[in-house]
């Protein structure tokens, strides 16, 4: 069972990055699906979540109105646009899926986590 992350790169302050996560070895289609980030020196933080069902999304408030989240359950993917990328926005992205019924902002539910895609925002 494998999260493989994508999408990452740098690009300018103001700029679009649209990151993926394909999923392997199982479906996901029934985990609530996240993103999270850890920028240096700092804890992985929570970024967003889907939830398996009706998709409802979360957001933490630095990124709302700039990310959002999505997943294409046939394909087994998450993906996380994001735009209108500032500085503060540099860090590793990780996606992660968990197995519960309750969207959870909490990284120690997740089951399953990518190796990370970098983000850098160059101002």
């Amino acid at each position: 069972v494998q999260l493989q992350a994508s999408g990452g790169g740098l690009v300018q302050a103001g700029g679009s990055l649209r990151l993926s996560c394909a999923g392997s070895g199982r479906s996901f289609s029934n985990y609530v699906m996240g993103w999270f980030r850890q920028a240096p020196g700092k804890e992985r933080e929570f970024v967003s979540i889907i939830s398996w069902s009706v998709g409802r999304t979360y957001y933490t408030d630095s990124v709302k109105g700039r990310f959002f989240i999505s997943r294409d359950n046939v394909k087994n993917t998450v993906y996380l646009q994001m735009n209108s990328l500032k500085p503060e926005d540099t860090a590793v992205y990780y996606c992660a899926a968990a197995n519960t019924w309750n969207p959870t902002m909490d990284p120690g539910a997740y089951d399953y986590w990518g190796q990370g895609t970098l983000v850098t925002v160059s101002s």
